[in-house]
């Protein structure tokens, strides 16, 4: 197995055996060889580790001091040159296991929590999975560990600064010290940021969200991944007060960071929070968020429908008795029009003339309309006799009943007017009401437009009875209607249009 006798002493506790043999001359830093046809046996994951690490990896911390007073190197082979010569150090090992005493005596003897980030000449490491101590104790949920790794007195080298200044904003730019010290201060920066920023997501992977939480505020920043996993975490074990800081600290991520989990995972999760939150508080800070990934672009505006009526026939005719060949009973008033121009203007107009013909044969010419007010239908009349609607002047509070109209007469260009014309007044006040007549009148244009504003204004309308009852109430989904999946699908295409690219 590639083992000395020293090694197996070490493994075993057995501190006699391990003093008898250091007074005898055993070579303390001797490691494991590699596996080959003279060590046929030797364990891939025992390679190049020392006495030390075996004595460290059994937790015999009487045998490790044994070691290092005897002049054992304190990160085992890790020092060593050669081909394939990675190892775990004997800190990553007591870090992994959570041996406070063992971590504190490694780091007191000289042990660096960075070594495993960096081979021999300063390379890194792509042949395994590299995990510096701090992420060893992240990942395993040593809190304590963790905090003797954050206070490790620093080395009294020109080079290496504190913690302090290491998580410091702006710190390659006020580093101005000459030379390659100079250089060697922004890449030991960057090092020890990049061990932090590793830990942050181990733990994170793991649900160690006490720990994640730590190292953030130490400065650490977060990546999207991070934080969607600690407020998966946080959000699963009801820690609403946690949920709510990292919800505020989402506008710290950078918008370039944005991608698809944002899309995939993240909203999904955010609105599944939302869904089922009853704090405002956490509400609020959602909607915000939603605010904020929609941007400061314009909602895109509804195109017209450029439409030429089949057959127009003079304003002059417009509610004329002359040459009538069929009349409207509307509100018990009577209006006049032509079939010739009805029967073209829609499917629904030429089903009602047919039906009319074949009910009452030819003797009556009285079509009576229900449900819709006269100046409704005039309006509706107009389109069709003026053959467009540039001549039309709609009144504001006519527009939602004109689109109704419109859209049961199956007149597709007047319908997409009233809808540019809603999108064009719409309100705090009036966007719910446009909204349920764009879902139950198939506009989907101004639908989509409509959860442009409520994205945009998220954060007021939360505060009126009239948005929450239409995304929370049951009768929502009664009406066919899913406000919040809806409004989640705009926002994924939203982030898609403008932050994340194929």
């Amino acid at each position: 197995k590639g083992m000395t006798p020293l090694m197996y002493a070490c493994a075993a506790g057995d501190e006699a055996m391990v003093q008898m043999l250091i007074d005898a001359g055993a070579n303390l830093d001797i490691p494991v060889p590699s596996t080959s046809p003279r060590y046929p046996s030797v364990h891939p994951d025992s390679r190049h580790w020392t006495a030390l690490t075996f004595a460290v990896l059994h937790g015999h911390i009487s045998v490790v001091q044994l070691l290092l007073d005897a002049g054992a190197h304190v990160e085992g082979s890790a020092v060593n040159t050669g081909e394939d010569n990675y190892a775990e150090t004997p800190l990553q090992l007591a870090s992994a296991a959570g041996n406070y005493e063992l971590v504190s005596l490694l780091l007191s003897r000289g042990a660096d929590p960075l070594l495993s980030m960096l081979e021999v000449n300063g390379m890194s490491s792509s042949l395994h999975e590299d995990m510096n101590c701090f992420s060893h104790s992240a990942a395993h949920g040593h809190r304590n560990v963790l905090r003797k790794l954050l206070t490790q007195p620093q080395q009294a080298k020109g080079d290496v600064l504190s913690l302090e200044e290491i998580l410091a904003e702006g710190v390659e730019s006020d580093t101005s010290s000459q030379g390659s010290s100079s250089e060697g201060q922004v890449w030991l920066c960057k090092t020890r940021m990049k061990a932090l920023q590793e830990a942050m997501y181990y733990s994170a992977e793991h649900s160690y969200v006490d720990i994640t939480m730590e190292l953030r505020a130490l400065g650490v920043p977060w990546k999207l991944h991070v934080w969607i996993e600690s407020l998966r975490t946080t959000f699963s074990q009801s820690r609403y007060s946690v949920v709510q800081t990292l919800l505020r600290d989402f506008v710290t991520i950078k918008e370039e960071d944005y991608n698809e989990e944002l899309v995939s995972e993240g909203l999904q999760l955010m609105f599944d929070i939302l869904k089922t939150s009853k704090n405002d508080s956490i509400n609020q800070q959602l909607a915000s968020i939603f605010t904020h990934c929609y941007g400061s672009s314009p909602i895109p505006s509804i195109p017209e429908i450029q439409k030429t009526l089949p057959a127009r026939l003079d304003p002059h005719f417009l509610n004329n008795k002359e040459m009538s060949d069929v009349t409207f009973l509307v509100e018990g008033k009577l209006f006049y029009a032509h079939k010739v121009l009805l029967v073209t203007a829609s499917n629904r107009f030429k089903t009602l003339m047919t039906n009319k013909t074949e009910h009452d044969g030819h003797g009556s010419k009285t079509v009576e309309i229900d449900d819709m007010k006269y100046n409704i239908f005039k309006m509706l009349m107009q389109y069709l006799y003026y053959g467009g609607t540039e001549s039309m002047e709609i009144p504001t509070t006519d527009i939602l009943e004109l689109l109704s109209a419109a859209s049961l007469f199956q007149l597709d260009g007047l319908q997409r007017h009233c809808e540019i014309l809603c999108a064009q007044t719409i309100s705090m006040d009036n966007s719910v009401s446009i909204y349920k007549y764009a879902k139950i009148h198939s506009a989907p244009e101004l639908a989509s437009f409509c959860e442009g504003f409520f994205l945009k204004h998220m954060s007021s309308l939360l505060e009126q009875d009239s948005f929450k009852q239409l995304i929370y109430s049951r009768n929502s989904k009664v009406q066919g209607l899913d406000p919040l999946r809806d409004l989640q699908a705009a926002l994924a295409s939203r982030l898609h249009s403008v932050y994340v690219t194929s």
